[in-house]
């Protein structure tokens, strides 16, 4: 590793590092706006959608599958379907993965 990659790594750190602590050292000093405070709601929803969608319309990581053959897909409908339906967390996943696993010892 160069000195030019470990200052890079160093300098990372240290940003994220003072950016996370920032908030601790504030403390009650630091107030969000109440349109912040809706807005920080959604971000984890947010986020996980953005890990998840893609593996769930490109399961091969290249090309996009909005078949019924592609099992990812099925398990993240009903997944959704069962938590519009129950809005039960557990059940929700328990049930996409039911899907998921299922379609896929079905389809070989």
């Amino acid at each position: 590793m160069s000195g030019r990659e470990l200052t890079l790594i160093v300098g990372m750190t240290a940003v994220t590092f003072l950016i996370r602590y920032a908030f601790f050292a504030l403390g009650e000093r630091l107030a969000f706006p109440p349109l912040a405070h809706r807005a920080l709601r959604y971000v984890p929803v947010a986020v996980l959608t953005a890990i998840i969608m893609p593996m769930v319309l490109l399961p091969d990581g290249a090309h996009w599958q909005l078949t019924w053959h592609n099992a990812w897909l099925l398990g993240a409908l009903g997944t959704g379907l069962i938590a519009w339906r129950f809005n039960h967390l557990l059940a929700s996943i328990a049930g996409g993965l039911l899907v998921f696993f299922l379609f896929r010892w079905l389809m070989g």
